[in-house]
């Protein structure tokens, strides 16, 4: 019988995502937004002893699109998830999708000595990881 190969996040994340600060209003994210894939938007920290935080499209459609409130007057840090749950480049992707099925997640950053390298999305577990094996 063949060893399964450890695939591990580093090899199927995304290199490219958003990162917002948390001053920004809705509006301000949404225009600075460089990837029009992005399904996240990674709150930077405010100093060295902060945390990342993320916010979802998802958080955007229902809290702001769906209560009708306008994207200039809502601030990133009214909706953000913080401290995100983040994992690290090394994990192996089955761990890491136990962690998101735990935990309710479809996406994390990815964090490597403080400083978030990527996002990690269970579409690119299934999609890219299963691939690899």
């Amino acid at each position: 019988m063949s060893e399964k190969k450890t695939i591990r996040v580093r090899d199927v994340m995304k290199t490219k995502f958003d990162m917002v600060d948390r001053l920004h209003t809705i509006n301000d994210a949404l225009n600075q937004m460089a990837h029009e894939d992005a399904k996240c938007l990674v709150v930077n920290r405010r100093n060295e002893a902060d945390e990342y935080g993320i916010v979802m499209i998802s958080d955007i459609a229902r809290q702001v699109l769906a209560k009708d409130l306008p994207p200039d007057r809502i601030n990133i840090y009214e909706i953000m998830s913080k401290p995100a749950i983040t994992v690290d480049p090394d994990m192996d992707i089955r761990y890491c999708a136990r962690l998101f099925a735990r935990f309710h997640l479809s996406r994390a950053p990815v964090v490597l000595n403080r400083n978030i390298v990527g996002i990690i999305s269970l579409t690119d577990m299934v999609l890219k990881g299963l691939r690899k094996q």
